[in-house]
């Protein structure tokens, strides 16, 4: 049997991950760290050949006999990002990502011309927040007016990469979900969202078709002879890193809470028609299965405890060992992370705070714990929405960078009060990827096991070393603290409204 690679370009590095189905594991893997262009205006950007050198040194990596065994691949990226090209396939610019905020002006504009946000999410199931593709074109128009001139090819960063592997432009509806445009109820794109964007062209023209979830498009060969690939492997539908984590997770069926830790952080669960809410508490995407996706996002996850490891001068790979004397409320003091500024709560130009500090408790234990519940309180904030719509979760499944934090995984566990459950694939975007890749070609070749949810239970496999569950008392005192958050976050609004 084959193999299956899964590649995830994320906004720290970009993963790569060999499957083998037979032996229900991971046989290979890579990972090459990314660089990020930052402004003080809250530009975050990255060029496209960054993304491919990376993913060449990450297949360059893997021995040569693994590699011409792999039979698809499947590219998880981070979503939202705007990859612009011209008639010729030439990238125009470098490409504006997920966690740029420099154009939320340009949300509201285009929500005012569409006519406020309540109208965008009856055209489309979602407002226009920081950070979406959409915002990106008229920002772009603005400050890059050649480059938008020229423009002939609206990409995001996973169909970037699709487009390099393949030669061919195409785009999925759960990717596409994130630009704003896509009116996920009918899963096709708004044309009054269109126009709201810049009434004076075509923006549809620039937009690739959007594919099916389980289509399969063949390699280019001079690059499979470069990568070391065979001429017949073949590149799947991919998605954004959520949806990829989705499937990574098994969560392809309804009633699973999946938690991503990384950069941003992310809550997202299965449905089975569109889950739009009418005040737009959460983002209502489709997946990249042919369902749909609900999900909270969180602008500051790793973002806020990297950050406060380097300004105290530790790893976070040591963050474990020293928050081991601290406890649930970090001893009274309280951050609100919002350093990148915030989307769920929405305050997109949002600032880091720190409340409740004394002589005693402003330690680097302390402050680094607060760092990780604050990302946990901002995910809390939108799982209440979630809750009140009347979806009920057993159990979390973690998966990023935190899922291997046992520090982590406990006040998860604790905050939400549901036993955390940890995918032995801790890559679970790259390894998503991979098993779409998979499910695209046993349904191609109309294998009896091409069902994504028998096909996720059954590769799916959990690690119950690293499960854990809720202690009461614990839940109790992140609730205080957590009502806490909510008061300053009340109080803070106002300060961050412009």
């Amino acid at each position: 049997m084959g193999l299956f690679a899964g590649l995830d370009v994320g906004t720290q590095s970009v993963k790569l991950v060999v499957y083998d189905p037979e032996q229900r594991g991971i046989v290979a893997s890579a990972g090459q760290p990314l660089d990020l262009a930052a402004g003080d205006d809250g530009s975050r950007e990255q060029r496209a050949d960054w993304w491919v050198d990376t993913v060449r040194a990450c297949f360059a990596r893997i021995d040569p006999a693994l590699r011409g065994r792999i039979e698809a691949v499947g590219v998880s990226g981070q979503q939202h990002g705007f990859v612009p090209l011209d008639r010729d396939g030439n990238v125009l610019a470098p490409a504006k990502l997920w966690c740029d905020t420099s154009t939320s002006d340009e949300c509201d504009e285009i929500m005012e011309a569409a006519g406020g946000a309540a109208r965008c999410i009856e055209l489309a199931g979602n407002p226009i927040l920081a950070g979406y593709t959409a915002s990106k074109l008229p920002w772009t128009r603005k400050h890059r007016s050649q480059a938008y001139a020229r423009l002939a090819t609206i990409l995001l960063p996973h169909d970037y990469i699709n487009y390099w592997l393949t030669g061919e432009l195409w785009m999925e509806h759960g990717d596409a979900s994130g630009t704003g445009w896509l009116d996920v109820r009918r899963r096709d794109w708004s044309p009054e969202l269109l126009a709201a964007t810049d009434p004076d062209r075509d923006l549809r023209a620039c937009l690739p078709p959007l594919l099916a979830a389980d289509t399969l498009v063949p390699i280019r060969a001079a690059l499979a002879d470069e990568l070391g690939l065979p001429r017949s492997a073949q590149v799947s539908a991919g998605g954004g890193d959520n949806m990829m984590a989705a499937i990574g997770t098994g969560n392809v069926v309804p009633g699973v809470l999946s938690m991503s830790l990384g950069t941003s952080g992310t809550l997202f669960t299965y449905a089975g028609e569109p889950a739009v809410d009418p005040q737009g508490r959460w983002a209502a995407f489709c997946d990249s299965t042919g369902g749909w996706l609900p999900l909270i996002c969180t602008m500051n996850c790793t973002v806020a405890t990297e950050a406060v490891a380097r300004l105290c001068g530790f790893s976070s790979r040591d963050g474990d060992a020293l928050l081991a004397g601290t406890s649930p409320g970090a001893d009274g003091l309280l951050m609100l992370p919002f350093l990148n500024g915030e989307r769920t709560p929405d305050l997109p130009h949002g600032r880091g705070n720190l409340f409740g500090m004394t002589a005693t408790n402003l330690t680097p234990a302390n402050l680094y714990r607060a760092a990780m519940e604050g990302a946990l309180y901002s995910l809390m904030n939108g799982y209440e929405a979630l809750v009140d719509a009347g979806l009920r979760f057993e159990a979390i499944r973690l998966t990023g960078g935190g899922s291997q934090s046992a520090v982590w995984r406990q006040m998860a566990a604790d905050m939400f009060g549901l036993p955390v459950d940890v995918p032995e694939q801790s890559e679970g975007a790259a390894f998503g990827a991979a098993l779409q890749a998979l499910w695209a070609v046993r349904r191609a070749a109309g294998a009896g096991d091409s069902d994504l949810s028998a096909l996720a239970a059954s590769h799916v496999r959990l690690d119950p070393r690293l499960a854990a569950q809720p202690h009461s008392g614990a839940t109790a005192a992140y609730a205080a603290q957590y009502r806490h958050f909510l008061s300053h976050l009340d109080a803070i609004r106002p300060l961050y409204a412009d």
